[in-house]
């Protein structure tokens, strides 16, 4: 953790971040323990890069994409919205992630839940 000064000069402890290398490593073996497969589909910055999670489950897939809530908590939101989609929305909203940000990861679990095997707020 590190400490930054806020805009009206308050010191405040900054939530330290896992790179983002090492958290997909972590994810995976998450998913592996747990009995479900998951697979890099894109590597992004090692260090630094964005994640998208693909949950594919029974009646299609959702993708989840990093966020940070209004109080700066990490959380993710399930961006290809409420109910699974197909696999050529999935893949257009994925597309269009990447073009807007080169250094982002893309990783796939099998989710018949549509849960993702690793812990995070979702919105």
């Amino acid at each position: 953790m590190g400490v930054v000064l806020s805009q009206e000069g308050w010191m405040q402890v900054a939530e330290a971040r896992v790179k983002a290398g090492i958290w997909v490593a972590a994810a995976l073996r998450l998913a592996f323990n747990d009995g479900r497969g998951g697979a890099v589909l894109r590597r992004g910055d090692a260090d630094a890069g964005g994640i998208l999670a693909v949950l594919r489950g029974r009646e299609g897939i959702s993708v989840l994409s990093q966020v940070s809530t209004g109080d700066g908590e990490r959380a993710w939101m399930r961006a290809t919205g409420p109910a699974p989609v197909a696999q050529d929305v999935a893949d257009a909203y994925v597309e269009r992630q990447v073009g807007r940000d080169p250094d982002v990861w893309v990783v796939e679990f099998d989710a018949p839940d549509y849960l993702p095997p690793f812990a995070g707020k979702i919105v």
